[in-house]
C-alpha cells in the first residue's frame, strides 16, 4: 500500500502499525517513540487525518488520561471502542 500524507504524517502511520494488537499507547509515547517528544497534538492530528483506519490502528492511541480521545475512521469514537474491545484492551 502506498500512503500519501505529510513527512509527519507518514512517520507516525508507520509507527502506528508497530503496535501489536491489544495494546494501546498515549499520543505523549507516539510522539517520544518517533522522535519528537514535544509533538504529542500533532500526533493526534495525525491520527485524526488518518485515512487508512483501521488498516493503520490509530484506533490503538489514546490520551494520557486514559479518555479515548478521537477516532478517524468510520464509525468515529464508538467504532473506535468497539475495536479495542475486541482486541481485549480494557477501557
Amino acid at each position: 500500500m502506498i500512503l500519501k500524507g505529510t513527512k509527519f504524517q507518514l512517520k507516525v502511520w508507520k509507527y502506528l502499525k508497530s503496535i501489536p494488537k491489544g495494546q494501546v499507547k498515549t499520543y505523549k509515547e507516539v510522539a517520544i517513540s518517533i522522535k519528537s517528544p514535544k509533538s504529542a497534538r500533532a500526533v493526534a492530528n495525525a491520527c485524526a487525518k488518518n485515512p487508512y483506519a483501521p488498516k493503520i490502528p490509530c484506533h490503538r492511541v489514546i490520551k494520557s488520561d486514559g479518555t479515548l480521545g478521537g477516532y478517524s475512521g468510520r464509525g468515529g469514537i464508538k467504532q473506535k471502542l468497539k475495536l479495542l474491545r475486541s482486541e481485549k484492551v480494557v477501557i
